[in-house]
């Protein structure tokens, strides 16, 4: 799967790892993200980039990352197309996933662990769309 990363400065360390991990697991990862800890940028400059790469057609999916993962999520849901969920947990995840189809995650370096970021990839990479009566709410926001 090709995954496109976005992250400023606070979400640096976890987009570095994030990016071992998937590469790791065989995935393609386009990078957006800042290049280096001290990118002085605004997150909107490496998160938007990151989120107009799936309906693009670039990426299949995208991870965001900062601080919070509260500014990331709402830019990146500003791109038409993406369902990002904001991940705090692996149930933030795979209720993402599950229920609401998300094609992007949001996750903030400063609210979660390391080990716990890693298992909201894995989980959200792992779990099925439900669809059924799902399916026509995600029709409807797509809109």
């Amino acid at each position: 799967m090709k995954i496109a990363l976005g992250s400023d400065h606070a979400g640096f360390q976890y987009k570095e790892e994030i990016k071992k991990y998937l590469q790791t697991a065989g995935h393609e990862v386009i990078d957006k993200g800042a290049p280096t800890y001290d990118a002085g940028d605004s997150y909107v400059t490496y998160v938007r980039p990151a989120a107009e790469a799936v309906p693009s057609g670039e990426a299949e999916r995208a991870i965001v990352l900062g601080g919070s993962g509260n500014g990331e999520a709402i830019v990146a849901n500003r791109v038409r197309g993406i369902r990002c969920a904001l991940c705090w947990n692996e149930e933030t995840a795979r209720l993402g996933r599950q229920h609401n189809d998300a094609n992007c995650i949001s996750i903030g370096e400063r609210m979660v662990d390391l080990a716990t970021a890693l298992e909201i990839v894995r989980v959200w990479l792992e779990t099925p769309f439900e669809g059924g009566r799902h399916a026509l709410r995600i029709a409807q926001i797509d809109a």
